[in-house]
């Protein structure tokens, strides 16, 4: 058999593996490529995953990276069915259609900005709404631990990743030439006593285990200094009468949140004038997904349930559903805890909030998931002194707060302990979902002390699978790695410089409205490169 990375290759985002056998071809994940814009060209790409020949797609949860290309397969011809736990299916659902309307919304923009400026616009969204409900129907849900058969000579199984509401770890048996071969996918394994979720599901036997490895290099605080840090946050904003400011994705990240927040009410740590907004109708829709599928969720949660206290909610609570209601947000007076998506901040109503509260000094914007590479929310984690939204240039004045033990995704230590579980000791790692730097580090470790054989694959590598074999590349045309010649631009960007030091008197001889006119043009670019040089 083969398979095929098509995502997740030395980066966190758009997990999609195609595994080709003498009987079928399918795709195990389809996820959306997030990140910056040469990232994101990816998604329009989908005919190197040759649709109409995937016969089933499984999926192991339902945040975008893993499920958001779904509509766009579709549309390219995909018809099979589609496989996932009853909660994903849900979620799904919601996510596609949240998701799809962005895509519409953000290419209305882009088309009016051309009309504005006079252009000829050619702008389309990745895809439609009608696209996403097109995917609806293909979904066939299944419930943990039991064994299906999704295509021929190919038994599946899905089990608890407890990372969010129905996330699987997926279990494939499949039989080729009287053999059969154990592969494991990971998708992504939760944080051990995360509140709301199970803690994932240990497994001892497998051939090839493709594991993710998003925080393969550090650890996660505990949960109870994450919870005093965010009081710690909550006190700092509240006490000078600024705004929260808390990205969260709307699956998991947010009801987690909720629940935290429900926690620091009961301890007195969270004050009661003090309202919190849910402004995403996207989590306020998650969230009664969470309470439909109570039997999912952990024993802890299911008695608060049981005993009539419910856990995702609060006295002073609020929710926002239009837009109207959202604008409303940042005329309100005093402090107010916000939650918002996108958890990365590179869409959605979040760049609102941060755009009217990232240049106030006592406000706090506190990150509580992942930041992949390219994203707004990276780039305010990694220390920005400005971020440009919505073609402004916004001083970042607040306190910034990285919370990482309300991550969803286990740390390096637990990743380990779930690997150790492992007992086939000619098992071949592929470490999958993670950026290279952390990949490698985590790669060494698992060498050092379990002795397995590790690769680390490249986005569009293909690799012959094989048991007791050395892992074989398929030859596949090279793709050519893009290059940035600096000294061409950098000489070209001199010279331009250059060029106009002698056009100094002339632009003195200009009318003075003219002159202004190039020199907002000037500073514009000055603060452009300045905010590079930051960024290096």
């Amino acid at each position: 058999m083969k398979i095929k990375f098509l995502g997740a290759a030395r980066e966190v985002t758009g997990s999609c593996f195609i595994i080709e056998t003498d009987k079928a071809r399918f795709a195990v994940d389809c996820g959306m490529h997030q990140g910056n814009d040469e990232m994101e060209k990816r998604n329009w790409d989908v005919d190197i995953y040759e649709p109409e020949r995937i016969d089933f797609i499984l999926i192991t949860h339902a945040h975008i990276d893993h499920s958001g290309l779904l509509p766009r397969i579709v549309q390219k011809g995909f018809r099979g069915p589609i496989y996932a736990t009853e909660p994903t299916g849900d979620l799904v659902k919601i996510l596609l259609l949240d998701s799809a309307h962005i895509q519409e919304v953000e290419a209305g923009w882009k088309i009016k900005k051309m009309q504005r400026s006079g252009g000829s616009p050619d702008v389309k969204p990745l895809y439609t709404v009608k696209d996403a409900q097109a995917v609806a129907p293909l979904i066939k849900t299944k419930t943990y631990e039991s064994i299906f058969s999704p295509g021929n000579g190919i038994k599946a199984n899905f089990r608890d990743a407890g990372h969010i509401l129905g996330a699987a770890i997926l279990e494939l048996f499949i039989e080729e030439n009287g053999a059969t071969t154990k592969l494991v996918f990971s998708g992504d394994i939760g944080r051990r006593h995360q509140l709301l979720m199970e803690d994932p599901s240990t497994i001892s036997e497998a051939n090839f285990l493709f594991m993710e490895s998003t925080y393969g290099n550090r650890n996660h605080k505990g949960e109870e200094d994450s919870l005093n840090e965010l009081a710690e946050a909550i006190q700092y904003s509240y006490s000078r009468g600024e705004k929260v400011i808390i990205p969260a994705f709307a699956v998991e990240r947010t009801q987690e949140i909720l629940y935290s927040l429900h926690l620091l009410s009961m301890a007195g740590k969270l004050p009661k004038d003090m309202p919190v907004i849910l402004d995403s109708p996207l989590a306020i829709q998650a969230t009664e997904i969470f309470r439909r599928y109570r039997s999912y969720l952990d024993e802890e949660t299911q008695d608060l349930l049981k005993k009539g206290e419910d856990p995702l909610d609060l006295p002073q609570l609020q929710f926002s559903s239009t837009t109207e209601q959202s604008m409303q947000i940042n005329k309100l007076k005093g402090s107010a805890i916000i939650i918002s998506a996108s958890g990365m901040a590179n869409a959605g109503r979040i760049k609102h909030h941060l755009r009217h509260n990232l240049w106030r000094p006592g406000a706090s914007i506190v990150f509580v998931g992942f930041q992949a590479e390219g994203t707004p929310g990276r780039r305010i984690v990694d220390g920005a002194k400005t971020i440009r939204l919505f073609g402004e240039d916004i001083s970042i004045k607040a306190k910034v707060w990285t919370i990482s033990g309300f991550s969803a995704h286990a740390g390096q230590d637990q990743l380990l302990d779930w690997l150790g579980h492992f007992q086939s000791k000619k098992m071949q790692i592929f470490l999958v979902h993670g950026e290279i730097s952390v990949q490698e580090y985590l790669a060494s470790l698992i060498r050092e002390r379990f002795g397995f054989a590790v690769t680390i694959p490249e986005y569009l590598e293909e690799i012959r699978l094989k048991v007791g074999a050395k892992l074989e590349e398929v030859k596949q045309p090279k793709v050519e790695e893009k290059r940035i010649d600096w000294d061409l631009l950098l000489g070209d960007l001199e010279s331009k410089i250059s060029h106009l030091q002698g056009l100094k008197k002339k632009l003195q001889a200009l009318p003075l409205s003219k002159q202004m006119e190039i020199r907002d043009t000037l500073r514009e670019a000055n603060h452009n490169i300045n905010e590079m040089k930051d960024e290096i």
